[in-house]
């Protein structure tokens, strides 16, 4: 599958049309659509990924799974403060419910002296 298929396919699965992602990416006009035939600047994937809650791993065909994931080497510790980060565990988002039940377990290790 190629990276332009993947977009489309999971644009489909959130609800967009490539051109609803092209416009929240802030694209030039119906960029998604030349790369049919053009791979893309690493940039301007970046954004496509933000907007599908994906990593671009995924969209280059680099992983199967779309969920994002974080490099604990160059991001040990993750702020899960952000609003607009949708969090995804198995491929499911998480719980807003679930969210404040790891900052609660997280902020009680760091008050401990754990996880420093």
């Amino acid at each position: 599958m190629t990276t332009f298929e993947r977009i489309k396919e999971l644009a489909k699965k959130r609800g967009l049309s490539l051109i609803e992602v092209n416009d929240k990416a802030g694209l030039g006009t119906r960029t998604i659509y030349h790369w049919k035939k053009k791979a893309p600047t690493a940039e301007k994937l970046r954004t496509v990924a933000q907007v599908l809650h994906t990593s671009t791993d995924y969209l280059l065909g680099n992983t199967d799974d779309p969920s994002p994931t974080v490099n604990k080497q160059s991001h040990p510790y993750v702020d899960i403060t952000d609003d607009e980060t949708i969090y995804s565990y198995r491929g499911k988002p998480v719980p807003k419910e679930y969210l404040d039940v790891i900052r609660n377990l997280m902020d009680s290790d760091i008050r401990k002296g754990k996880g420093e």
